[in-house]
């Protein structure tokens, strides 16, 4: 990423769609279209992994299986799984998408869809018997989602002792009835891949890259944990003994308790980091950029007894960080990686590893809003953002500036040129002729949305958090077309 080169960052989700939901088809291709004839580079989409009750990407029940939820069901008419004239649209035209709702209605569809993918199997069984092969993962995921409905819950320590070790081999129960449902499983993940693939090597001619994300940390609740728990500090019950978070900072007194099992590194040094391999491996496979979110793990962490209920106490572990990441550079070949180094917490050996491995950190323009920040030049390996999808958007946090915290702003960009009327266009149009290699603009930033495009709103349960989508390309043309000559004149 030495190239100046500008990117966006938009959740697959956020996407215009037709039926609920940003998706695969054809209206995230116009998307792409846009971005492309912009002069963008880069499109960062979140986690897009089966997500959980909270619908967070960062909290899903696979590291590796997509969410049916992002499969287009128009494709599925092209390969002549379904008849156009059978579809409905769902919620066409709302700016939040509505999972459960999205789920239900796209469920009609995916059975119906099997149900002839069954008979037409013999112009299926190439490809799918190739992704079977090349999914490592899918019989465990599988196996797991199974028995998740079977027992009403897909917290697998409460499973049936036959189900919960189902891993170790012994496989004592019948599995003859549900023969037709795993096939199902695997059939919705062979149809999300396909599609997913189908979308990056379209992005690709192009000339778009897709960067993806990643956790650090993976979900109790998830196929990774139940299918491969040595790899975790979890007791015989398979309750975790330490569960990760953040320590109490200026954002929060308790700290943050994220409940995710902690790794058992001494275990993993056995296996040469194999989970991470094959995690990293991939996600390789899935995007051309891959961002690791809580980076700073690699150095140290911070470990939460699981009996504490806040992340109060706890203490900070040294992680093997650089045997991690050298076993990812040897494994995955000409892999690019970004890491999300953002807190004020962050020791040196985070940069450290950064330096040592070439992976640019990244810079938040929204938390340097104060002119004597703003004069400070920005590093080349760096990715810039105006903010992220955990902070309230430009104009959101514009709005409740002082009054005359607003002027010295704009009379500093009005310095320097900047004499748009917009307050998100001077951020943008300032980040885009920055020193910085690769500036990634948010698209609610963009189009200057306020609180309503709030991505998330960290430690929060609610509704609105992962949930706002674009609901047309009405206006979104427009605004991403003023930014095609800043990006021209900034040389990216």
């Amino acid at each position: 990423m030495k190239k100046r080169q500008t990117g966006i960052l938009c959740p697959l989700f956020s996407t215009p769609g037709n039926q609920g939901i940003g998706d695969f088809g054809a209206k995230t291709k116009m998307f792409v279209d846009v971005i492309a004839d912009a002069g963008y580079k880069v499109w960062q989409i979140l986690p897009i992994q089966y997500a959980g009750k909270t619908h967070s990407p960062y909290q899903t029940y696979s590291s590796f299986a997509g969410d049916p939820i992002y499969i287009n069901i128009d494709r599925l008419c092209e390969e002549g799984l379904l008849t156009q004239s059978s579809i409905v649209n769902c919620n066409k035209f709302k700016n939040r998408v509505e999972y459960d709702k999205v789920r239900e209605f796209k469920e009609v569809y995916f059975r119906r869809a099997f149900r002839v993918f069954k008979k037409q199997f013999d112009t299926f069984k190439e490809a799918y018997e190739a992704f079977e092969k090349e999914a490592f993962w899918l019989n465990d995921w599988a196996y797991f989602y199974l028995f998740s409905t079977i027992h009403h819950t897909t917290h697998w320590s409460d499973w049936n002792e036959a189900y919960r070790d189902w891993f170790k081999g012994e496989h004592s129960v019948d599995l003859r009835e549900y023969e037709d449902e795993l096939f199902y499983i695997k059939f919705l993940q062979f149809m999300f891949y396909r599609q997913l693939d189908e979308l990056r090597d379209y992005a690709h001619k192009k000339g778009i890259s897709i960067m993806g994300d990643v956790p650090f940390y993976v979900d109790l609740e998830s196929a990774d944990v139940w299918s491969d728990r040595d790899d975790f500090m979890l007791d015989e019950q398979g309750n975790p003994q330490f569960v990760a978070g953040c320590p109490p900072d200026y954002f929060s007194e308790d700290g943050q308790r994220w409940g995710m099992p902690t790794y058992n590194f001494d275990h993993m040094y056995k296996n040469n980091f194999l989970f991470w391999v094959k995690r990293m491996r991939w996600m390789h496979r899935c995007f051309d950029i891959i961002r690791i979110d809580h980076f700073r793990a690699f150095a140290n962490y911070w470990r939460i007894p699981a009996d504490s209920e806040t992340a109060r106490i706890g203490a900070w572990i040294d992680a093997p960080g650089e045997e991690i990441l050298n076993r990812i550079r040897q494994e995955c070949s000409g892999i690019q990686l970004v890491a999300e180094d953002l807190g004020g917490d962050i020791v040196q050996r985070v940069y450290d590893l950064e330096t040592e491995f070439d992976i640019p950190g990244m810079e938040v323009m929204l938390f340097q809003m104060e002119t004597k920040l703003l004069r400070k030049p920005i590093r080349e390996n760096v990715v810039l953002y105006s903010g992220t999808h955990d902070n309230a958007t430009i104009n959101e946090a514009y709005s409740h500036y002082t009054n005359n915290h607003r002027i010295s702003l704009r009379r500093f960009f009005k310095k320097r040129g900047y004499t748009h009327r917009k307050f998100n266009d001077m951020v943008c149009h300032f980040l885009l002729d920055s020193e910085a290699n690769l500036v990634i603009l948010p698209v609610w930033d963009i189009c200057g949305y306020k609180q309503e495009a709030r991505i998330n709103v960290p430690s929060t349960l609610s509704d609105q958090n992962w949930s706002w989508k674009l609901k047309d390309f009405k206006t979104f043309p427009e605004e991403i077309e003023k930014t095609k000559e800043w990006i021209k004149n900034a040389n990216r």
